[in-house]
């Protein structure tokens, strides 16, 4: 039998996700700064290369940062509500 989860309770539910999208608004400001850092530096190092590499390089680290934002979020809103304790893990009870 399942234990009842923390996120099960909707008040707690919203406080994590209002926490979670807060995350993704500063990571998303960060990502956006390091994008303009990385764009520039390929500039002042390469000059005008052609346009598509600068989107390739904006839409590849844009995206990379954003996905392992949003996992690396959702594992810490997990963990940080007790969603993680709840799990029942019967496997660990078996002896081999």
């Amino acid at each position: 039998m399942t234990r009842r989860s923390p996120l099960d309770d909707p008040e707690k539910a919203a406080h994590a996700w209002r926490r979670y999208r807060r995350l993704m608004r500063f990571m998303f400001l960060v990502t956006v700064g390091v994008v303009i850092i990385a764009l520039l530096l390929f500039y002042r190092e390469f000059g005008a290369i052609s346009i598509h590499f600068f989107i390739a390089t904006a839409l590849g680290i844009g995206l990379m940062m954003l996905l392992m934002s949003a996992l690396m979020g959702l594992v810490f809103l997990s963990s940080g509500t007790g969603h993680d304790e709840s799990v029942d893990s019967s496997l660990e009870d078996e002896d081999h």
